[in-house]
């Protein structure tokens, strides 16, 4: 039997169309960049002593979602210090950014460890666009003590990290903000006097340790762009996965 173009007809028998291309993928601006940069020109590249990332690892960790947390959600305020360089933070500081990124990280979790040249990359590059961007670590050093504010600021140095790399000893802020995972992203919007409103809470991308996805970070810089460019962010999110946050012994939920 013949094959018609264009829904034609052959002996009665109606033929589909089939397109000639198919829909284009939705691309940030920063997967563009990507693309298109020889490896290690963005701003912020480890090189050197940069811990080498294997392909593959096994995941021995406990995997945690980020969830509970609706869009809408105010940024709750905080006073938190950067140990790299001693200065105390607080929303005030970013107050006059029309977007705002908080990342619960820490130095051991191997999910961060998979992202944390990307996280420097990726904040680099919307910085310098208006972004204001905070990494927060609320994790316990009783049981955790690589996670201290002593390695964070060794791991703020060797990963050139452009945000303030800020430490939750009480883990007050990692409650308000609802965390319970590291990582975890929160993209907050700011239309004028009006208070910081969430508007993403999703992954960085479907990388992950234990697969073989390219890390590009499309979930999270795709929301970005939307909100740098007064366009609405989709409803529909994926949550990140990673590690819980070690909380304390006597505040463990």
């Amino acid at each position: 039997m013949a094959v018609a173009a264009g829904g034609a007809t052959t002996a009665g028998v109606r033929l589909l169309s089939v397109p000639r291309t198919l829909p284009a993928i939705r691309t940030s601006s920063f997967v563009t960049t990507l693309s298109f940069s020889k490896l290690g020109s963005f701003p912020g590249r480890v090189r050197g002593n940069e811990p080498a990332r294997k392909n593959l690892l096994v995941i021995r960790a406990a995997r945690t979602e980020s969830q509970g947390v609706s869009l809408g959600f105010r940024a709750p305020n905080f006073q938190l210090p950067e140990p790299l360089t001693g200065k105390t933070w607080t929303l005030e500081d970013v107050e006059s950014y029309p977007a705002l990124l908080v990342m619960f990280i820490c130095n051991h979790c191997p999910f961060v460890k998979h992202l944390k040249k990307d996280i420097a990359k990726l904040s680099n590059f919307y910085m310098k666009k208006g972004l204001a961007v905070l990494a927060i670590s609320s994790n316990s050093v009783a049981t955790h003590p690589q996670d201290g504010p002593q390695f964070m600021a060794e791991d703020a140095k060797l990963y050139n990290y452009p945000f303030p790399y800020l430490y939750d000893e009480t883990q007050d802020v990692a409650r308000d903000f609802g965390a319970v995972c590291t990582p975890e992203f929160f993209l907050f919007k700011k239309d004028g006097r009006r208070p910081f409103e969430l508007v993403y809470h999703g992954q960085f991308d479907d990388s992950r340790p234990s697969n073989s996805v390219p890390v590009t970070g499309r979930d999270l810089s795709l929301a970005i762009d939307s909100v740098l460019s007064g366009q609405p962010v989709p409803s529909v999110q994926k949550p990140s996965v990673g590690c819980s946050i070690k909380w304390h012994p006597q505040k463990s939920w």
